[in-house]
């Protein structure tokens, strides 16, 4: 018997305006000891399905307009979780179902220590005693492969890192041993090797206790490496479902196979990604319709005829354009580059020591190349980036920008030459202030500069960069939170494109976005590099997107840079052993793999 049956659940959210239909009658079940994935980009209904098993959706907003979600519960017996009251709902979460929240930081209560967060849940559900129930936590640390489990127990959230972070939320989750495990986006944005490290972890918790796990998330690579089945959401309805290894060597339907198509692809290289309007569109009513052959042979023109793949054995390098840079000037050429952050005992204590979070590190970058740089967070990679800007202020070192030494710059000079190279930052709604409208967000650098002419003529041009990154001129008017998350990057490269500058460093700038919006956006960027002659410093820790993005790669790891070279060169035959490890933690969607894993 299935431990969960959720039979059509369907839900609005009420406001003045009107109601919207978030979920629209979604059925699933999940056995014991199964893995159920549920992919589908932003909005398609994941989380609020989730949440609503659990009675969390936010109310009066949020309202359950018709289906059940039977449970077998240890303590209650077979229940309907939807018609629950709260006290019986407390019952059961913890104790026969956890859930993993998408951002840890938020979940944790910044105020309490890690020890005692956990300690809590097992003083509340279980009868341990506190010195029994502390014990216990440092056990459930240890088994969630936390480094110093007791110095984790005593530290506050911010003091350990996001990946630390989501495996003490595991640990919370599994105190009680659950009949099922909800991970809502457990391992979004986070290093490939945390992730391989958090996917093995619930592999084993499922193993050694029985655990059920709803796995919801956009990335499909994950999915193939740890889900029995899968449920493809688009818009609150369920598209398609089925076996893991039948999705991803048959899909269906045409959005199952535009998810599949959008994700970059270690393997091959790529001209262009496709995008989900490629396989699918949808007509006047809402209703989701398949390209024709005829509409997929026009896109072609534009997109599907650069989808020539190329295998790295015969193409290791764009080679024209690298012999070209090579005999051209650098545009930036990094010597020695040092940043070095002083570590205090004490409040009053003067520094002891200090950390090196960027070590004498050197490189070049030649005018229209995409340079990667990529490795573990706490590497250096956004401290490097923010220093060749000199946004952190470098130790030592020189950066030479068409021969001027930045580093050396007096403050008005630099603010002068800031004109020439610019930043888009890794969260576009912390980077644009709520308070402007998008057109005076792009405007604002053309005033503080006073280029681009009259009044009239830099609005000309803020409505002429919204168009460059495929934008509505009715976006100048309205305001950051009346944009999706894709889009609001968009408006982030529309105004770092202001100033026409020769140098972008692009941090993170895509690793929160769903696969299609990603999609997008690099497509985008490499327009804007063939267009517009644009260089790019592209710091990422998906080595994916980088493989896809990159000419030439640099492989950072403790403030060093331990590996360069040309990006499919360097994924075909990696020199370094961290370049080994990073690559070896990558999620593989192979279909030998993945039944290889469904038969183990």
């Amino acid at each position: 018997m299935p431990l969960l049956t959720v039979q059509d659940l369907t839900i609005d959210f009420r406001s003045q305006r009107g109601h919207t239909r978030a979920v629209a009658g979604v059925s699933l079940t999940v056995s014991r000891g199964e893995v159920v994935a549920i992919v589908g980009e932003s909005g398609s209904g994941k989380s609020v399905t989730s949440l609503a098993l659990l009675g969390l959706l936010a109310k009066p907003a949020a309202h359950v307009e018709s289906g059940t979600a039977v449970f077998e519960s240890e303590k209650l017996g077979e229940v309907d979780l939807l018609k629950l009251s709260e006290k019986e709902l407390q019952q059961v979460r913890g104790n026969d179902i956890s859930m993993i929240f998408q951002e840890p930081m938020t979940s944790l209560n910044p105020v309490l220590t890690c020890g005692y967060q956990v300690v809590e849940a097992l003083r509340l559900h279980t009868s341990l005693s506190e010195q029994a129930a502390a014990a216990r936590t440092i056990e459930l640390f240890t088994e969630a492969q936390l480094p110093r489990p007791e110095q984790i127990f005593k530290s506050y959230p911010h003091e350990i890192s996001g990946g630390q972070k989501q495996r003490v939320m595991i640990a919370m989750a599994m105190a009680c041993r659950p009949a099922l495990l909800i991970a809502d986006e457990p391992t979004t944005a986070l290093d490939v090797t945390v992730q391989a490290r958090i996917l093995q972890l619930i592999r084993d918790l499922r193993r050694e206790h029985g655990t059920a796990v709803l796995f919801i998330t956009h990335d499909l690579g994950v999915v193939a490496e740890i889900a029995d089945r899968i449920l493809v959401m688009y818009r609150g309805r369920v598209v398609e479902q089925g076996a893991v290894l039948d999705i991803f060597t048959n899909p269906q339907h045409p959005y199952t196979k535009g998810l599949l198509a959008c994700r970059p692809r270690l393997s091959i290289g790529q001209a262009r990604l496709p995008v989900v309007a490629d396989f699918m569109s949808v007509d006047a009513a809402g209703n989701l319709v398949a390209r024709s052959e005829e509409e997929k042979a026009d896109l072609s023109k534009k997109a599907l005829a650069s989808l020539q793949t190329i295998s790295d054995t015969s193409k290791t390098f764009p080679v024209e354009q690298f012999s070209r840079s090579t005999v051209a000037q650098p545009l930036l050429q990094v010597e020695n580059l040092q940043v070095h952050f002083p570590i205090r005992k004490g409040f009053f204590t003067r520094s002891t020591s200090y950390m090196r979070a960027v070590d004498e590190v050197s490189f070049t970058i030649y005018p229209g190349e995409t340079v990667g740089l990529v490795g573990e967070s706490g590497c250096g990679k956004t401290t490097l980036g923010r220093a060749l800007l000199r946004l952190t202020e470098p130790t030592s070192g020189r950066i030479l920008f068409e021969g001027t030494d930045l580093a050396a710059l007096p403050a008005g000079e630099l603010r002068q030459r800031r004109r020439e190279f610019q930043l888009v930052f890794q969260d576009p709604y912390a980077a644009l202030n709520p308070m402007l409208t998008v057109g005076e967000a792009i405007l604002e650098p053309l005033r503080v500069h006073g280029v681009g002419g009259s009044r009239a003529e830099q609005k000309a041009r803020v409505r002429e960069l919204l168009r460059t990154v495929g934008l509505s001129e009715d976006a100048e008017q309205r305001y950051p939170h009346e944009f999706s998350g894709g889009q609001r990057q968009r408006i982030c490269i529309a105004r770092a494109l202001a100033l026409r500058p020769k140098l972008i460093v692009c941090d993170e700038s895509v690793s929160a976005l769903d696969v299609s919006v990603q999609a997008q956006v690099l497509n985008l960027l490499n327009d804007l590099k063939r267009d517009l002659g644009i260089t790019y410093l592209f710091i990422t820790h998906d080595l994916s997107v980088a493989r896809f993005m990159s000419d030439r790669l640099l492989v950072m790891s403790q403030g060093k840079i331990v590996e360069s070279g040309p990006a499919a060169e360097l994924y075909a035959h990696p020199q370094h052993p961290y370049t080994q490890q990073l690559l070896a933690a990558i999620p593989s969607d192979d279909p030998a793999r993945i039944a290889a894993r469904v038969q183990a």
